[in-house]
This record gives C-alpha cells, structure tokens and sequence, in this order.
C-alpha cells in the first residue's frame, strides 16, 4: 500500500460525518427531554416535543407554499413563540431566514425585502401598520402571514395593527405535519440566515451566517455564559439582533427554557425573576438601568445569582457593584454582526478577585479573549496587516479569523472583499493587545477624535463621565474646531432626581483626564438609542457639527 494509510480508505461517509448544524441541537433536546420546559409566554408552557413539532410543521407549511432552498422568509415578530420556532421551522426547508429590526421604518424594510428577495413574510399585528407601508414600497410581493400573539396585553401603550396578510400563523402552521421529514443542509456551509448592519451610511449589507457557524455557537455560548444543565433563559435582547446572539439555537444544547418578553419593562423582567427561576439573560448596559433604576413597587427578590451578558462598552464601576448588590453577575461580551454576535468574552481569573478594587475594574474593562468557537482573535496594523505590540498601549484594528465569522455580505462582493482583506476580518474597531492576550477597545475608527494632532479616545471620556454620580447615560463625539480641528462634545442624559451644570461636569471630568481630553460643550439632552440598547453616535455627530 502507498500513501499515507492515514488518508486511504478512510473516507468520509454518512456514518462518520454529517454537516454540523444548530437543528441537531433542536432534535436532540426533543428526544431526550421531551416533557421539559422550553418555552414560556405568559400563560403558555411549551414542552420540547411540542416546541420540536411545532417547528416542523412549520417547515411543513412553508414547503408546501413553494418555500425551497435558497429561499428568503422574512419575519417581522418580537420576542414569542413564534420567532423561536422560525429559527428552527425555516431553516428546516432549506431556506435562510431574515429577522426585520423591528424599529426600522418603512423605506429601510422595503429595501431588505427587496435585497433579501422575500419569498414568504411573517408579521406580527404590533408591526402591521409599517410592514404594510413597507410592502407598498417594495418590488417583491411575498405571502404575509399575520401573528397575532395571545399573551399581547392591554396593560401597554402598544396597539395591535389590522391584519394585513392572507393566512393566520397559528392555521398555517396547524395545516402542517408535526412528523416533516426535515433533513439536516447538503453542507455546513449553507446559508442560515440573513442580518442586515445598521446601515448608518447608505443602505444596510445583508450579513449572513451559515449552519456550522450556528451551531458551533451553541456550544461556545453555553461555555462563555456558564450555562449548566436546564438554565432559564429571560429574552431581553431582541431576537432579530444577531438572531438573539445565536441563542435561540443555544439553549437546546443543554435543554434550556426561553422566558419569552415582549416589551423590556422592570416589572415583568423582575417577575420572570422570581416566578420562574430565570438564570440567565442578556442586554445592552440600558437592561441594567432598567432594573437598578425599577421602582420599588416593581422589584421583588429571587433567591439565585443571575448571569447578566453585556456587550458594548464595559459597564462602570458603581453600575458593576450595583448590579452584584442585586444579585446579578455581570459577564462583559464583545462582537459584531458578522461574528454571529458575541466572540470575545472577559473571562475572568478567580485569583483576580484578590486584587484591589482598581486593579479589578481595569482588568473588567477590558473585552477579552476569542470564544471558543473563534480561531483567532488579533490587534493589527490594517496597513500593513502586522500585529501590533502587546503593551496594552499601541492602537491597531481589531481582527477576527474562523468559524463564526459570517460569510460575507449578500450581493456585495466589493464590501466582503474589503472586510476579508489579508485573510482576517476587519472590525473597524480600534483596540490594544495587552501582555496577557486580552483586547481591549478604545474606539471605531471613525469615532477617535483627533484634537490638535493628538488622539482621544471617546470611550475613554465616556468612562470618566459615568463616574459622575448624576449621569445615566453619556456619549462623546467629535466637534469640528477652527484651531484644534477637533474637540470633544458630550451628550449626557442625568438620572432622574438629579441635576448638574456644564461646569460641574467639565471639572468632575478634569480631575480624571489630561485637560486637553475633556468635553469643551455639554448637551443635556436624551441619548439617542437604536432598539437594541447602543448609543446612535452618527445622530449626535450631526448635532455637533450643527452646534
């Protein structure tokens, strides 16, 4: 015999390999657990082997009106039911699935059903009025199936649109079979699903993930969140952000159950709490506001510690010992839509916990080390694609190579080619590589506030700001400057019940900054905010230079 015999009659074939794909998460938990809890909504507890019916029949209704692979389906639902089970019922066809932001107006959702190529349109009745406006402007003209979710409420000041489409969710999926011989993708590499940027300039790129990336985020989620057997999981970040992070598909991996909430308000998050044992949840540093700030006719005490995943910039110190007070541990994340959400994580050294509380707050400020599922995580020169010195001081691009990096974006080979160039993806976030391995942001690119030839970090003003005992919520930018070129511009929104001046906020940041860091001008107004909690600093860019 020639060759390596390691390679030689040691093909792969269906008993050895089948392409890895979040659906196998699904079945598997349905199989083993059928009689568990996987969803909750209000009344409703949803056990697997439901949830797993549910879900083919849906994949069943969809085939049977034309839906194949390659397809779009496109939904436009909250935080229900019925989002979890398009996450799992679309994919099952073939067919890649497209969660509408559900803040967006109509001229940007008429483009993405556009783009996306929508063959089949699921909308829930709160988002009817827009999604009707939408249609009108687009070409395509998909199926519309209405949602009309049972656990709505009348206790909000949301309204129920009219229905806009020709089928009901709950009898299209009924006219389904709950036995679908659904079949895992011809190939891991096939699309998933379809997230579309936030499109701040021009029109949003369609980002798209495929089924192995999904499913390796399963398993990287459970280990970055510390996930046991069974967690409760509270639905405070949308789902059509990033698909939820991936976690609709997570929580199967260890027979999880979803606690579905339509509208993120202190009283039902408090209530999920300590009626239904919620482990774990996920949001942007406005959940943590949201919960500090409850009142106390709203807050109520739960005996477990709950895992609280952050993203964005690192929550401050006082917010960070708040929300221990409360009982919430705080696990601080970082990733983009094209790394499928979270990548990196702050995990954290329990000898770090000796350390003196200024050595711990530095050492939590920073965003981390790779996931599990990530293969390499890199600061660069993105000239010259060379690392930059780990000294926790060099500023580089943050890189980011492997099996949760999205494929590319839909009908945009410029902008993919642009975002692979080098053989790494380019996150458009500056950062330091510190001597331990650990990233640590400073900026966007396009946010480093170049003032008198010196760099400023924006972050690094925020972080003094959020010491201020008053501010809530605050954002810096760029101010155009006839002699320094540029000068920092806070935003600052205060607690409620409390005041502070100009004066007052400039010197509180001069006892912490070089001088030629601190706001020149500060604007006491509401932060603007996009629907998934991140501060919309291209809206405040514009107000400066209007200033």
């Amino acid at each position: 015999m020639t060759g390596n015999p390691f390679e030689t009659g040691l093909d792969r074939n269906a008993a050895n390999y089948q392409p890895l794909s979040p659906l196998s998460h699904l079945a598997r938990a349905a199989a083993v657990y059928p009689d568990h809890t996987a969803i909750i909504h209000g009344a409703l507890a949803m056990d697997y082997k439901t949830f797993y019916a549910r879900s083919r029949q849906l994949a069943s209704s969809l085939c049977a009106h034309g839906i194949t692979k390659g397809d779009t389906v496109s939904v436009m639902l909250s935080n229900t039911p019925a989002m979890l089970e398009a996450h799992h019922g679309v994919p099952m066809t073939g067919a890649i699935l497209h969660s509408l932001n559900t803040r967006l107006d109509a001229a940007v959702l008429a483009f993405q059903l556009d783009h996306a190529n929508t063959k089949i349109l699921i909308v829930d009745r709160e988002f009817s009025a827009v999604c009707e406006e939408a249609l009108e402007l687009a070409d395509v003209s998909p199926l519309v199936i209405d949602y009309d979710d049972p656990n709505f409420g009348t206790d909000t000041p949301f309204a129920k649109g009219a229905c806009i489409g020709t089928q009901d969710y709950e009898a299209f999926v009924s006219a389904g079979d709950p036995q679908f011989d659904w079949a895992l993708p011809d190939d891991e590499w096939d699309s998933v699903s379809l997230n579309y940027t936030s499109g701040t300039t021009g029109n949003p790129k369609g980002v798209v993930y495929h089924h192995r990336g999904a499913a390796l985020m399963g398993y990287s989620n459970i280990v970055a969140s510390g996930m046991q057997k069974h967690p409760v999981y509270l639905w405070t970040l949308p789902m059509f952000h990033c698909n939820g992070w991936c976690f609709p598909w997570t929580l199967a991996v260890v027979a999880g159950t979803h606690v579905c909430l339509r509208w993120v308000r202190a009283g039902a998050m408090y209530d999920a709490l300590a009626d239904h044992g919620v482990t774990h949840l996920c949001g942007a540093p406005i959940v943590m506001s949201t919960l500090l700030n409850a009142k106390a006719d709203e807050m109520r005490d739960f005996d477990q510690t709950v895992s609280f995943n952050t993203a964005a910039a690192p929550p401050p110190e006082q917010v960070l010992a708040q929300m221990a007070e409360a009982g919430f541990e705080v696990v601080h994340l970082y990733g983009l839509t094209e790394t499928y959400g979270p990548a990196v994580v702050n995990e954290w050294h329990r000898e770090w916990d000796a350390m003196d509380n200024r050595a711990r707050i530095a050492l939590k400020a920073r965003q981390g080390v790779r996931y599990n599922a990530l293969e390499d995580l890199s600061v660069r020169d993105p000239e010259t694609m060379e690392p930059v010195p780990a000294d926790g001081e060099t500023i580089g691009e943050v890189m980011f190579r492997g099996n949760i990096v999205m494929k590319g974006y839909l009908k945009n080979l410029a902008a993919t080619a642009e975002a692979f160039a080098g053989g790494w993806f380019h996150s458009g976030d500056l950062g330091v590589m510190h001597p331990d391995g650990y990233i640590q942001l400073k900026d966007r690119s396009k946010d480093i506030i170049i003032s008198g030839g010196e760099n400023i970090s924006s972050i690094e003003v925020e972080d003094a700001l959020y010491k201020h005992p008053a501010i809530q919520a605050a954002a810096v930018v760029a101010r155009p400057d006839d002699k320094w070129g540029e000068t920092p511009c806070a935003f600052v929104e205060l607690k409620a019940g409390h005041t502070a001046t100009q004066d007052q906020i400039i010197e509180h940041c001069r006892a912490l900054l070089a001088r030629f860091k601190c706001p020149r001008h500060v604007i006491f107004q509401d932060v603007p905010k996009t629907s998934t909690g991140k501060i919309q600093k291209f809206v405040l860019r514009e107000q400066a230079r209007n200033l």
